[in-house]
């Protein structure tokens, strides 16, 4: 299966009639005639229970949504509501409630839902009472034990807008201050950007600890199960102007897998200003995150723009024990994007904090070409350099922070601001040998109590080619630094680059890293 596909058909879980086990392998989640009843549960056990899942052979989930649910297109599954009485924690002067989602177009599969109080656990049972469907009508009555595609947090200061949502397949997003979704993450990513299908495991059940009487954040847990891995995941979710998660994840592997992503982060780029390969739209730029961010092991700060590149591309950057790396939306000014419905301004950046050592590893950066701006063609995730051996513990936290600015105040360097490309040459002037153009924007850290005369000038790396005319100047009008040099290669092999600003021996910026494919 593609990723473009997935979005198209999520996996799931195999819907059973009443009072059978809703997890694989004869596990004790069951969907109890009465909501009453309930089982013990805790983190531990759901440890120990994907311990013991990891040793049995992979039941594959099976796509069970009537037909007459299934078939129906987007628009009308929209019509589909939750009825917001029927929440979790409605009846409770809570901070959270939980609203669950119904089965439709794309997700065709149920999942486990379950509540947990005082270290007990019940099945959330389905009820088509809980939804108001518009003016649809079925030909059949809708099966009594349906289930749930998924679930979303509302928190008590917006009932109405939710700030988190864990659906289809082991996705999951969240957002900052401007209650507006975007980028996602996953529990696991495994084989992407191979020449093979990657695969995607699914959440196939979650427990949803009650929160106490002014409580701040929601604890959530969910079991991972997929032909190659199983996993026990805890989130405590904060939300805020930025959304925190805490995740806690204990993987068992059933098979040895050749890509095991941590921390996978999913989002959109069709074009922007530094790549307008597919352009041919009013609206000037169109994603969900414009670069790549990391902080290394070692302390460097390195900004890698995104691009929509005319086939798979598949970059590493190698590191040890990294302090954070994410997929940003820098850019929030509207009139770059020109789009009053999706407001990509304002897409939240996803943010990786690594808890503990990570060890030795590589930051993966995965560009898929995409000409539709529906399509989720990026993925970033820390690949270990030792994967583990199938029956082999693998646990590690980490820290998700949804938002805007996620690293204000903590860069203590120029951010890289704009990235453009273009013909070489003097503007306006036909060249004598063909070159390409780059421009970097830096902004932030030293460079605003520099004049233009200060000293500062560009270092340049580039894999081959030759660097023409490199020049370092301040520009007034953003009230920060350009960096601009053209580039002269023959051939089409991928060019990569790097680039950041200094005076002396101290450096300036963060480092620009670009990959050039040349036409």
């Amino acid at each position: 299966m593609l990723r473009r596909d997935f979005l198209s058909m999520i996996l799931g879980l195999a819907a059973l009639p009443a009072g059978l086990s809703l997890l694989p392998g004869g596990g004790r989640a069951v969907r109890a005639a009465s909501p009453v009843a309930g089982e013990p549960f805790s983190a531990d056990w759901l440890k120990e229970y994907a311990r013991h899942l990891a040793g049995k052979p992979f039941e594959p989930p099976l796509i069970v949504a009537p037909e007459q649910l299934a078939t129906i297109d987007y628009d009308r599954y929209q019509k589909i509501r939750f009825l917001p009485e029927h929440a979790l924690w409605a009846d409770l002067d809570r901070a959270f409630k939980a609203r669950l989602f119904h089965l439709g177009i794309y997700f065709k599969t149920p999942v486990a839902i379950h509540e947990v109080v005082d270290g007990v656990s019940r099945v959330i049972p389905y009820s088509a009472d809980m939804f108001d469907y518009g003016d649809l009508e079925f030909e059949q009555p809708l099966p009594e034990n349906l289930g749930f595609a998924g679930f979303r947090l509302h928190y008590q200061s917006d009932w109405d807008r939710d700030m988190a949502a864990f659906l289809g397949a082991s996705y999951f997003r969240a957002v900052g201050a401007d209650k507006q979704y975007g980028i996602s993450a996953r529990g696991l990513a495994i084989d992407t950007g191979l020449d093979r299908p990657e695969e995607f495991p699914i959440f196939r059940a979650f427990w949803l600890e009650r929160p106490a009487p002014g409580q701040a954040s929601a604890v959530v847990h969910a079991l991972l199960d997929g032909e190659s891995a199983v996993g026990a995941y805890r989130f405590v979710i904060q939300p805020g102007g930025v959304t925190v998660m805490d995740v806690s994840a204990t993987l068992f592997l059933r098979k040895q897998v050749e890509r095991l992503g941590i921390a996978p982060l999913t989002s959109m780029y069709q074009h922007g200003e530094n790549d307008r390969r597919v352009s041919d739209d009013f609206r000037p730029e169109i994603h969900d995150s414009d670069g790549l961010a990391i902080w290394t092991g070692v302390g460097e700060r390195i900004w890698r723009p995104l691009v929509n590149p005319p086939t798979l591309r598949v970059n590493s950057y190698l590191d040890e024990n990294p302090r954070g790396f994410g997929l940003m939306q820098r850019d929030g000014d509207f009139t770059h994007y020109q789009d009053a419905g999706a407001h990509y301004h304002v897409r939240p950046s996803l943010w990786v904090e690594p808890q503990g050592e990570w060890g030795k590893g590589a930051i993966q950066l995965v560009e898929i070409p995409t000409e539709n701006e529906t399509h989720d063609n990026i993925v970033a995730y820390w690949l270990p350099e030792r994967q583990p051996e199938p029956g082999e513990e693998l646990s590690l936290s980490y820290r998700l922070r949804w938002g805007r600015d996620l690293l204000a105040g903590t860069m203590p360097v120029g951010q890289v601001i704009a990235t453009r490309t273009g013909r070489g040459g003097i503007a306006g002037q036909v060249q004598e040998l063909p070159t390409r153009k780059f421009v970097v924007d830096f902004r932030g850290g030293d460079l605003r109590a520099l004049d233009k005369e200060a000293p500062v000038e560009p270092v340049i790396w580039v894999s081959r080619g030759r660097v023409m005319s490199p020049v370092a100047r301040r520009v007034e009008e953003f009230d920060g630094w350009r960096a601009h040099f053209d580039l002269r290669v023959d051939g089409t092999e991928p060019i990569n680059m790097r680039c950041f600003l200094r005076i002396g021996h101290t450096a300036l910026t963060e480092t620009w890293v670009y990959q050039y494919s040349p036409a």
